[in-house]
């Protein structure tokens, strides 16, 4: 494996390179160093004390073997995959060939393809239950006054109550994702990740209560406040899987294999987008009426819990040994604060979480941007901006498949460097193609990919320089900052766009991503 000589710690001295870190794996790790010196004390006592073969000098006229030196004071590797798990071979044949990652990995799909299928649901049943054909509803048309928006058409109607939704949603990310990861160290991670699973999808069970007749508040059916508060506590939930699932993966991938790992899963979690979110309502709509036909009402429900017991299934067939944590009489802020403190000592780790940072914030400008230059290509118009955006997350999953391949022949430095240089050579181009479909549909497959040269090797870097026990901790963080890097772009976004022009907005940010690919100095030999 090809790695940066990025140092771990800017004091030369609490870290070391490639995951070997300190903490949670210092039990087990010290004990393997201890019986390996062993063995070889014993061996080579052994070797020294053996007559001599072939005619040799007597034993006693050679000098004894030294006895092993005990292994050197520090850092310990993390416990992790045996080689009898799985070949270091890189590639997706090789990682998929580890059942307990296969079992993650099929954790996963059902996991995000149930997350995606949420919010199509919560749409499926505001438009079903809550919006008729006359939107003219007074608390909704003065809740939409408020934010100068104009209720003429069942459509935006039913946008805004699911931007009801979608607040819910994102909330807890911005808030809860540290206190979560904290939680993640302090637990088995399979267990939380199960839990996690297996309490969304109770709680989706409940979600037909909602549609029984009730009081009214605020001008809206209890049912969908009801809605919004399932939402608000499913999204508590995910939060508790997510860093528990990024901790999990380095204990059950060999370091030379975790480039692999991570782009596969990249590539399902694009995939999963993709397909859930366009399969969605097809989906519900077949099960409504299919199970309709049986007598069996409401078949739109049975989606959901369905994909996350699937999810929990695989998950618990993992065989994922952490080492014993013993109590500590530490409160949560002070676990957060050891968590930040890995990125202040440890600076391969900060500069790949500043680099998902940035490229999360792109990508969230993007998303508003992508009406703007839908709306100057004639055959699109501001309403098939999604047409780009799946185009990118089409280029960012074969980024992502190529990087399974291929991705351990190169440097991480110059990886994450050539991905920042796509991006804004893809930034700048997309402002000269405006108003042509094919050079712009081009344009943005190869963003996608150039996003996918950068993420993986620096969630990779991530996962192999943080020490065993403050993984849920750095993940929480990390999610935490992704989520707002997500948030505050849409919000800013728009109005930045309608001050300055497309044109300006696309080279201003060029020029953001061309300045962090410089400062990774990709000309370093490394």
């Amino acid at each position: 494996m090809r790695r940066g000589d990025d140092e771990d710690s800017d004091s030369g001295g609490n870290g070391d390179g490639g995951g070997n870190g300190n903490g949670g794996g210092n039990d087990e790790g010290n004990g393997i160093g201890n019986d390996n010196g062993n063995v070889q004390a014993e061996a080579m006592s052994k070797a020294g004390s053996e007559p001599p073969k072939d005619g040799g000098a007597s034993p006693r006229l050679q000098p004894a073997a030294a006895p092993a030196s005990p292994p050197p004071p520090g850092p310990t590797a993390p416990p992790g995959p045996t080689a009898a798990q799985g070949s270091s071979e890189p590639g997706i044949a090789a990682v998929m060939a580890l059942p307990g990652f296969r079992r993650l990995w099929l954790g996963q799909l059902f996991s995000q393809l149930a997350d995606k299928f949420y919010i199509v649901l919560m749409v499926f049943l505001i438009a079903q239950y809550w919006v008729t054909d006359n939107p003219a509803n007074p608390a909704l048309v003065d809740a939409a006054a408020a934010i100068r928006i104009d209720l003429e058409t069942r459509a935006q109607v039913i946008t805004l109550m699911a931007t009801g939704i979608y607040v819910a949603n994102t909330i807890p990310a911005i808030l809860l994702g540290t206190v979560a990861g904290v939680w993640a160290d302090r637990w088995p991670k399979r267990n939380v990740m199960v839990g996690s699973n297996l309490l969304r999808g109770a709680l989706l069970l409940l979600a037909p209560l909602c549609l029984l007749p009730g009081p009214v508040w605020l001008g809206l059916s209890w049912g969908y406040w009801a809605l919004v508060g399932m939402t608000f506590l499913e999204s508590v939930l995910t939060q508790f899987f997510a860093p528990a699932e990024q901790a999990a993966l380095p204990l059950l991938v060999p370091s030379g294999q975790l480039l692999a790992a991570n782009s596969l899963y990249q590539a399902t979690s694009m995939g999963a987008t993709i397909l859930g979110f366009a399969l969605g309502d097809p989906v519900l709509r077949l099960l409504q009426t299919g199970l309709g036909r049986i007598g069996i009402p409401g078949g739109e429900f049975v989606l959901l819990p369905l994909c996350y017991g699937l999810a929990a299934l695989a998950i618990a067939g993992i065989n994922l040994r952490e080492p014993p944590r013993p109590p500590r009489r530490v409160s949560v802020w002070e676990e957060i604060g050891e968590g930040i403190q890995v990125l202040r000592e440890r600076r391969s780790v900060r500069a790949a979480m500043l680099q998902l940072v940035l490229l999360y914030s792109l990508l969230a400008v993007l998303y508003v941007l992508a009406i703007s230059l839908a709306a100057t290509i004639e055959p699109l118009g501001p309403t098939r901006f999604g047409v780009l955006l799946a185009l990118s997350g089409v280029g960012l999953a074969l980024g992502a498949l190529a990087m399974a391949q291929l991705g351990e022949r190169f440097n991480r430095r110059l990886l994450g460097a050539s991905g920042l240089g796509t991006v804004a050579f893809s930034l700048v181009m997309l402002g000269q193609a405006r108003g042509h479909l094919v050079p712009t549909l081009m344009l943005c497959a190869l963003l996608g990919v150039g996003s996918a040269m950068l993420a993986i090797p620096a969630q990779t870097t991530i996962q192999e320089d943080t020490p065993e026990d403050q993984r849920g901790k750095v993940f929480g963080l990390q999610n935490n900052l992704i989520n707002i890097a997500l948030s505050l772009p849409l919000v800013l976004a728009g109005a930045v766009v309608s001050r300055y022009g497309l044109l300006p907005v696309l080279w201003g940010l060029a020029a953001i991503t061309l300045l962090a690919a410089l400062l990774e100095q990709p000309w370093r030999r490394c």
